[in-house]
């Protein structure tokens, strides 16, 4: 017993791991997207996240192509982003001279702060060139982020509006983009009550939804999405089917052909 007693009051913890037992965590990476125009937009990914922010997903980046084709949808227009990963549909909007750009993500530290970090880099970038763009009057960036949980109180979001601190403003965003979140099913009900929160009642306003079905097996339940919108007064429309050169991820099972398809569609109120 007494060796037992020395050899605890030597300072050995037998409860504590080695400082190597746990591994490393993931560091976080860069993707890089060429604009139809030829600029390139790098952004930087989280190491990991288990809300999938590390990646780059494909609807994103068509999301992204789509508006450069169609920049007449977001010219002065104002942009709200939900569960967007890095951003980069909002900063092709931004690059397209939307007159506001809210981008969002759950708000967990990680996430929120890369989304700044992208933010950051995007308008450090920008001014290397000596282009100090107009959107930056009043020392104000057209392009800002934000914390949000899907069906929580939109105010946050719709305070930055134009106008919206003296009463003027829209109530609602003019652009809504949702780039690959219909996977997430027992999330539908609160992504259409944001929609319903946030998208301005015009007959212009439209949400742009962009998704593949990486589980081919459970499009129907991707699809159920859109059963959900039009139930609650919306209509929608197909504006895109697109084939990627190759699935995201190569040890998937299920149809290729239909995972490495992005699908486009434009979700409006029924006025």
């Amino acid at each position: 017993m007494a060796d037992q007693d020395d050899s605890l009051d030597s300072g050995l913890d037998l409860f504590t791991e080695p400082t190597d037992y746990y591994p490393p965590s993931p560091t976080p990476t860069t993707e890089s997207h060429t604009l139809l125009s030829g600029q390139t937009l790098t952004v930087r990914l989280v190491g990991h996240n288990p809300l999938w922010g590390h990646h780059l997903w494909n609807a994103g980046r068509l999301i992204s192509t789509y508006l450069e084709k169609n920049p007449s949808l977001i010219k002065d227009k104002t942009v709200l982003e939900l569960g967007a990963g890095a951003g980069l549909p909002s900063l092709v909007c931004t690059v397209l001279g939307a007159k506001k750009v809210v981008v969002t993500d759950y708000p967990d530290p990680d996430l929120v702060g890369n989304l700044w970090m992208n933010v950051d880099t995007f308008y450090g970038v920008q001014g290397k060139g000596g282009e100090e763009k107009e959107e930056k009057k009043e020392g104000e960036r057209v392009l800002v982020a934000e914390g949000y949980c899907w069906g929580a109180d939109a105010k946050p979001l719709l305070a930055h509006l134009p106008g919206s601190g003296n009463g003027n403003g829209k109530m609602g965003f003019e652009v809504l983009i949702l780039a690959d979140l219909l996977f997430n099913h027992s999330e539908h009900g609160k992504l259409v009550a944001t929609i319903e929160n946030t998208l301005l009642k015009s007959a212009d306003a439209k949400a742009l939804v962009f998704f593949t079905p990486y589980r081919p097996w459970l499009y129907e339940k991707d699809m159920a999405f859109f059963d959900l919108v039009r139930e609650r007064g919306f209509v929608v429309e197909k504006v895109l089917e697109e084939k990627m050169e190759k699935v995201m991820f190569v040890e998937d099972r299920g149809d290729e052909e239909l995972r490495r398809t992005v699908f486009g569609y434009v979700v409006k109120w029924k006025l």
